[in-house]
C-alpha cells in the first residue's frame, strides 16, 4: 500500500511527536511512524541484521555490567528493545546514536530515487537514529553480547536516505562492518589530499589505529599521500596488529585520554600531527587530540562519544589554531573506497575478519 499525501523526502511525515508546529526532522525527533505503508519515494527493507554503533554498545554494555565485571546481556537486550518499540526507531537515549542495518528489499515506492529493487540485499548508509524500525521477534537470537543483532522485522528508507548493495566477493557481516565506517576514510582522505595537493605531506596521527574506522583511516591516509602515518592504541596487543604492517610509520601506545600521554608520544613518533583523527568512542579524547595536533591543523572526530562543546571550548582554552571537522559519515563513494580499502589491504582485511567472532569494543 503506497500513501500519497503530505509526504517528505526527508522523513516529516513519519515523526509522531513532537507534532504540530514543532514537527522536527527524524533524528531529532523523539518517536517515528514506522508502519510499513510506503510514501511514494519510500523503500520497505526486510531487517536481518542490526549493527549498534561502538558508542551506543559501549554505554549499554557498561550499563548492564554488574560489581565482579559480569556483562548482562539479557538487560542489554531488553534495552534496545524497548528502545525500539517506544521510538519506533534505534536511537540510544543516552549517546544519540544508533547504527545501521542489513536486509533485503521487500516494496519500493514508484518514486523512489534510490534505485534499489525488490530482493536487492542492502546496507543502509544512513543511522537507525533516524531509520523507522519495527522488531517482530523480540530478539530471542541475539544474547545481548555484541554490536551485531541477528533480528526480524521492517525498516522504511526514505527519499533521501542512503543504501548500497552488498558485494557479492564479501561475507555481508565484513561488508556491513566495513560500510558502517565508511565515512571515515572518505574524508580523511578527502582532508590529506587537500594537504597534498598544496604541496605538503602532512603528518596524520589516528587515535584508535587498530580500530574499524582507525584502520581505514590510516589506509586512506597512505593512499592519499600522506608524508607520516602515526597509529596511537590503547594496548600493546593492540599495537602488536600494526607494528611491521604498511599502515603505520610508528605506532604509539598511549591512553587518548591522557593529554599529557598523548601529546608526548605522538611527538616522539615525528608530530605533532597535521591532522588528528579521533576514532575512539569514548569521552574525554577532545583537548588531548587538539594538544596533539601542530598549530594550523586539522583535528577530524569520527566518535559520537565526542562533546563538541568541550572540544570547541578546549581548543578556546589551549590557544589552539586548528580546524575542527565533524565526520558527518557521508562522503560521495564512501562505500565505494572503503570496501576498495579492505580488498586492497591484507592487514585491514584481517583487522576486520577479527571481529567477525565475539565484538571487540573500544574503538569504532
Amino acid at each position: 500500500m503506497t500513501v500519497t499525501t503530505g509526504y517528505s523526502p526527508f522523513g516529516l511525515h513519519r515523526v509522531l511527536e513532537p507534532s504540530g508546529d514543532a514537527v522536527t526532522l527524524p533524528q531529532a525527533a523523539y518517536r517515528l511512524d514506522a508502519s510499513p505503508q510506503l510514501a511514494p519515494d519510500e523503500v520497505r527493507v526486510d531487517v536481518e541484521v542490526l549493527n549498534l554503533d561502538a558508542a551506543s554498545y559501549r554505554q549499554l554494555r557498561e550499563k548492564h555490567t554488574g560489581p565482579t565485571g559480569h556483562v548482562h546481556g539479557h538487560g542489554i537486550r531488553s534495552d534496545v528493545l524497548e528502545i525500539v518499540e517506544d521510538r519506533g526507531k534505534m536511537q540510544n537515549p543516552v549517546t544519540g546514536s544508533g547504527g545501521m542495518l542489513i536486509g533485503t528489499v521487500a516494496e519500493v515506492g514508484p518514486e523512489s530515487p534510490l534505485g534499489l529493487a525488490v530482493g536487492d540485499r542492502i546496507a543502509t548508509l544512513v543511522s537507525l537514529s533516524l531509520t523507522p524500525l519495527v522488531i517482530t521477534d523480540r530478539l530471542t537470537r541475539w544474547d545481548g553480547m555484541s554490536e551485531r543483532v541477528p533480528t526480524s522485522g521492517h525498516a522504511i528508507l526514505f527519499g533521501r536516505s542512503i543504501a548500497a548493495r552488498l558485494p557479492e566477493d564479501l561475507e555481508p557481516d565484513l561488508a556491513l562492518m566495513v560500510m558502517d565506517v565508511c565515512g571515515a576514510p572518505a574524508l580523511v582522505q578527502k582532508v590529506v589530499r587537500g594537504y597534498a595537493e598544496r604541496g605538503a605531506a602532512p603528518t596524520v596521527a589516528v587515535l584508535g589505529g587498530a580500530g574499524k574506522s582507525g584502520s581505514l583511516s590510516l589506509a586512506a591516509a597512505r593512499e592519499a599521500g600522506a608524508g607520516r602515518r602515526i597509529a596511537v592504541v590503547p594496548t600493546e596487543a593492540e599495537a602488536g596488529l600494526l607494528r611491521g604492517t604498511d599502515l603505520a610509520d610508528e605506532v604509539v601506545v598511549a591512553d587518548a585520554r591522557s593529554p599529557i600521554a598523548l601529546e608526548r608520544g605522538v611527538r616522539a613518533a615525528g608530530g605533532p600531527a597535521d591532522v588528528t583523527v579521533v576514532c575512539v568512542d569514548v569521552p574525554g579524547c577532545e583537548q588531548p587530540a587538539i594538544m596533539a595536533t601542530a598549530q594550523g591543523g586539522t583535528v577530524v572526530y569520527f566518535s559520537m562519544a565526542t562533546s563538541f562543546a568541550a572540544a570547541a571550548l578546549g581548543a578556546e582554552g589551549l590557544a589552539a589554531d586548528v580546524t575542527m571537522l565533524v565526520g558527518n559519515g557521508y562522503t560521495p563513494g564512501h562505500a565505494e573506497l572503503a570496501l576498495s580499502l579492505l580488498r586492497g589491504d591484507d592487514t585491514v582485511r584481517r583487522l576486520f575478519e577479527s571481529r567477525l567472532g565475539p565484538d571487540h569494543t573500544g574503538q569504532v
